[in-house]
């Protein structure tokens, strides 16, 4: 998993409409990366309406938020239609980015084991490096403590 001090390596990727998002082009913007599972998922839903909840005040401090999971764009794009999601969903379903902060990682369920993204997020300051890691972000807490670090 990338850590504090580390200068993200640019990067393209589509979002819920087919419109490509590359971080270079948001330089001189904070930036919250937050990973996630699944669309439509219990966690998952609750952490994007918290963001969703939350979105005024990182627009007020002009704070790009980015949701990147595997899903498709056509699955973001229901995901923000169901829950009126203010925010970029980006989709990486081919895994680059998300393999490159070292994300997908093995979990376990019930005993089972098996690989998948880790509920994480990065806020990268107007020069692309990472200022702070949320390895095990809480669904419910992860808008509200980023918010907090960077008040």
């Amino acid at each position: 998993m990338l850590e504090v001090g580390t200068k993200v390596k640019d990067f393209t990727l589509p979002d819920a409409y087919g419109k490509s998002h590359r971080l270079s082009d948001y330089s001189g913007k904070k930036i919250v990366i937050y990973f996630y599972p699944k669309d439509n998922t219990p966690g998952c839903t609750t952490q994007a309406c918290a963001f969703r909840d939350s979105y005024d005040d990182f627009k007020k401090n002009d704070i790009v938020v980015f949701g990147i999971s595997q899903d498709s764009p056509k699955s973001h794009l229901k995901f923000i239609q169901d829950f009126d999601l203010p925010f970029i969903l980006l989709s990486d379903e081919e895994r680059v980015v998300i393999d490159a902060f070292g994300v997908y990682v093995e979990k376990s369920m019930y005993g089972k084991k098996y690989m998948g993204v880790a509920r994480s997020t990065f806020v990268l300051n107007e020069k692309g490096i990472i200022t702070h890691v949320f390895e095990k972000a809480s669904p419910k807490e992860n808008a509200s403590d980023i918010l907090n670090v960077l008040k």
